[in-house]
């Protein structure tokens, strides 16, 4: 039996780029094009009645800025996994759509190559920056090093792992304790780290060179 493809949704008021996404993933055996709009109104209206897997998300949109519709979108539709993809590269862009829960950032410059790649990632719950983003994003200050908590052994097996993209379920399986405890950790991960969720407490993680 075939697996299921990944349905994209795409958010964007460039026609030109709309056509371009709408021409090149519909080339993959694995995705498909759910639908797409040019307004996040739009956005929300497909959402009512329809559903896809990965959302293709510009930033900037005729009526509400694509951060804001991010979270709204999350709110509605959890297991949305969300890509931004955008002109901008600015670490504030990328870490703003981050806190917002967005699971991976890519330019558009980003080559169509790397855009597969991103959305196979963040389909399969993984974190993905494209290179131009992540450069950026990894060049801000990190925290002063009287300020880095330290993290147990465990701890940093779990964040390790957190970034591969398991859930608390497979965390636990694979180290023989309880969901509750995975559970346990991560909060603790969060509130040592000051970060909203899991996404942001990668990147800080991944900033301080703490995995």
């Amino acid at each position: 039996m075939p697996e299921e493809k990944i349905k994209v949704f795409i958010v964007d008021d460039h026609p030109l780029i709309i056509e371009g996404l709408l021409s090149v993933l519909g080339r993959r055996a694995e995705m498909e094009v759910a639908g797409y709009a040019v307004t996040g109104n739009e956005c929300m209206s497909f959402f009512n009645d329809h559903t896809a897997d990965v959302v293709l998300l510009d930033i900037v949109l005729p009526d509400i800025s694509g951060i804001e519709l991010c979270r709204t979108l999350l709110k509605r539709k959890p297991a949305l996994k969300i890509l931004a993809l955008s002109m901008f590269n600015e670490k504030n862009h990328v870490s703003k759509m981050l806190e917002q829960g967005a699971r991976g950032y890519v330019t558009k410059n980003s080559g169509i190559e790397e855009i597969y790649m991103a959305i196979n990632h963040v389909h399969k719950g993984h974190i993905f920056i494209s290179k131009e983003a992540g450069d950026n994003l990894y060049r801000q200050t990190t925290m002063p090093d009287r300020d880095l908590p330290t993290l147990t052994r465990r701890e940093k097996e779990i964040l390790t792992h957190l970034a591969d993209g398991l859930t608390a379920s497979q965390i636990a399986g694979k180290l023989f304790v309880s969901k509750l405890t995975i559970d346990s950790h991560r909060r603790n991960l969060m509130s040592k780290l000051k970060a909203k969720n899991v996404a942001v407490l990668i990147k800080i993680a991944l900033q301080n060179e703490l995995i």
